[in-house]
């Protein structure tokens, strides 16, 4: 009787994740596919196959809006807030992991809790402190927001991460008269690159779509990142959805690209640290 259980239990498991799947993938493949059809196949069928491979939707996308602009300026942004976040999160969670001092656990709590708070509960303040700093409509002022919106995740991922490390090899470089610079970058730094690589790849990710601050904080097109760029692709390709579909394509694939280029260091570095205490 347990053998049946035990295989019907798995048949639903997979039954689970294959329906968890068909519905997480399905509407990423219906844009892309969407992309290549005519207006008239997307109204007729849309859920069908292109009939051709019709690139005229990219073409005028690529061809009569500031594209190359938008892509440039959310790459600026997200690329710089995510190395910055990188070294400088990797360097508190390094310390939060090998060190004790006072006020350790409570402080560590205070990061980690600003996950809770949502973000358009910040949204006011951020906004009087980038007024006050004459940093509004600026890639720079939205580069220090995406900053600071990282930093409890990113504590998190790398405090774990840098646990996860044997402290003999401290001591023993310690030992050898290692100073704090050498020890964190060149013992503990590569050790953790697992999770310096998810805390980086989801840094990125994050800042690559986030539209709330982007479009509260600029303005003017010159600062448009592309998320905040597809609410003007809405309004203007209303009724052309060929055109639509291909600026949304362009927009999701470099995130697409990049986590499963590295998504095995993504679950590597949940299943070592990331569950961890």
């Amino acid at each position: 009787m347990s053998k049946y259980i035990y295989k019907a239990s798995k048949i639903f498991m997979y039954l689970i994740l294959i329906f968890t799947i068909i519905i997480s993938i399905f509407p990423v493949l219906w844009v892309f596919m969407s992309a290549f059809k005519t207006n008239a196949q997307i109204f007729n069928d849309p859920f069908s196959l292109p009939e051709s491979f019709n690139i005229s939707g990219f073409q005028y996308v690529l061809g009569n809006y500031n594209f190359g602009l938008y892509l440039k300026n959310s790459l600026i942004v997200s690329l710089i807030s995510t190395i910055v976040s990188v070294v400088i999160y990797s360097m508190a969670g390094y310390v939060f992991a090998k060190f004790d001092f006072p006020f350790k656990n409570m402080l560590y709590s205070l990061f980690i809790i600003t996950l809770l708070v949502p973000a358009q509960a910040k949204a006011q303040p951020i906004f009087s402190l980038l007024t006050n700093l004459k940093l509004t409509n600026s890639l720079t002022g939205l580069t220090f927001v995406y900053v600071s919106l990282g930093m409890a995740m990113s504590m998190f991922i790398l405090r774990n991460a840098f646990e996860s490390i044997p402290d003999e090899l401290n001591e023993a470089a310690s030992i050898e008269g290692a100073s704090f610079w050498q020890k964190f970058w060149k013992i503990n730094f590569p050790l953790a690159k697992n999770g310096v690589v998810t805390s980086g790849i989801l840094m990125f990710l994050t800042n690559w779509n986030e539209y709330f601050f982007a479009s509260l904080l600029t303005s003017s097109e010159k600062v448009r990142t592309l998320p905040v760029a597809l609410q003007f692709f809405n309004e203007s390709f209303s009724y052309d959805y060929t055109q639509l579909f291909s600026a949304l394509s362009i927009v999701i694939l470099p995130g697409i690209i990049i986590y499963t280029v590295a998504q095995d260091r993504v679950q590597q570095s949940f299943a070592s640290s990331g569950v961890k205490g």
